[in-house]
């Protein structure tokens, strides 16, 4: 395998560890920004950095679909393109085969996108191109091009998932170029039915990948199906290489899932509700829209080393009323600084011995309640 991964400790099943790439190293477990079209919305790079991300996550479709493989490539690739110096992911498209379902064909071969942009062009993603687009962005983590599902679905259809996102996993990893520092993750399916993501994790390791990714969770099933999916599945995958939840999720969905042994995540929760004036904090979300912060002269949290968190709830509120792009900005970047205080105090946890701890504590500060996701 090109990637490498350490495995520093262990705390139950949670996992302390890091990964090297060509473009730098990064702790897990961690959490990786979200840069769709190659950037994090709102933030420049060196905002994004300055909260302790390490490790940020492209999207292949949306690459593709403009300015294109080609052109990045071109221009030496998404680190050069997009000013991030530091690792980067890039997931295959196949999440987009389920959120932009009406616009999307399937068969054996592919898939067929109609424009999201226009409704007119038409583009064919083989597992092959989506390697090769991939490469052309100089992704440090490949992924594999898979059909994610939207749960709940028939049984039927989930064993035709799965025996189709495992040849085209094959595919994938046939069509990766291995070179010192990159590397291709393959993506168990199965859905709601733990033999069959046990049948999927087994395949993929038969093929044997760089990483594994955990997918088709957090697409509308509850908390703790999502749970007995991730504790199914994570003791069929290899101690050895990192393993990713995609798409995954809300402080409490990560603790438990950590807990679980995942090491990687990504959302665009924090990024998201910072546009939309929500704000995380220790002792759960704010929202500043709301007019009891209109003379509030305390920080949003005041634990946090941020920039916003040097401002009053006043100013932030202020900001948000006024429409102000720097509202925006600021809740965007005290997110996901929020998001990687949670995973520095995780890797400390874990470290010391101390996870159960841990996450017991900062759930009845950020719920006001006792742990239960064990029950």
């Amino acid at each position: 395998m090109s990637l490498k991964f350490d495995l520093i400790a262990t705390d139950g099943a949670a996992r302390r560890g890091r990964v090297h790439t060509a473009h730098g190293d990064f702790e897990t477990p961690a959490f990786m920004a979200v840069g769709t079209a190659a950037t994090v919305k709102a933030l420049t790079m060196d905002q994004v950095a300055a909260t302790g991300t390490q490790v940020i996550l492209g999207n292949t479709y949306h690459l593709m679909m403009r300015p294109g493989g080609d052109l990045v490539e071109k221009m030496g690739g998404l680190h050069k393109f997009g000013g991030w110096t530091g690792p980067i992911l890039t997931d295959s498209g196949g999440f987009q085969v389920m959120s932009l379902s009406n616009l999307v064909k399937m068969r054996e071969e592919g898939v067929e996108f109609t424009s999201h942009i226009d409704g007119g062009i038409r583009h064919f993603m083989r597992p092959e191109d989506s390697v090769h687009i991939q490469h052309q962005l100089d992704s440090n983590i490949t992924m594999v091009l898979d059909e994610c599902l939207h749960l709940p679905a028939p049984r039927e259809r989930v064993e035709k998932n799965v025996d189709m996102v495992t040849r085209w996993a094959r595919r994938s990893r046939d069509a990766f170029i291995d070179r010192p520092g990159y590397g291709i993750f393959g993506i168990v399916q199965g859905a709601d039915q733990p033999d069959l993501r046990e049948k999927s994790a087994r395949a993929l390791v038969d093929i044997g990948f760089d990483g594994y990714a955990i997918g088709g969770l957090a697409v509308g099933e509850p908390q703790d199906v999502m749970f007995r999916m991730i504790a199914h599945t994570t003791p069929h995958l290899p101690t050895d290489r990192p393993r990713y939840l995609m798409g995954v999720g809300t402080p409490l969905d990560i603790l438990g899932a950590v807990e679980r042994g995942v090491d990687m995540f990504d959302c665009v929760m924090p990024t998201r509700a910072g546009r939309t004036a929500q704000a995380f904090t220790r002792h759960g979300t704010l929202n500043m829209r709301n007019a009891r912060f209109r003379d509030d002269p305390l920080p949003i949290d005041d634990q946090c080393g941020c920039p916003a968190c040097k401002l009053s709830r006043a100013y932030i509120h202020h900001l948000i009323k006024c429409n102000e792009m720097l509202g925006a900005t600021l809740l965007t970047q005290h997110n996901l600084w929020f998001y990687q205080d949670l995973m520095r105090g995780i890797r400390d946890a874990i470290e010391a011995g101390r996870f159960a701890e841990f996450k017991q504590e900062f759930i009845e500060k950020y719920t006001g309640d006792k742990d239960d996701t064990n029950e």
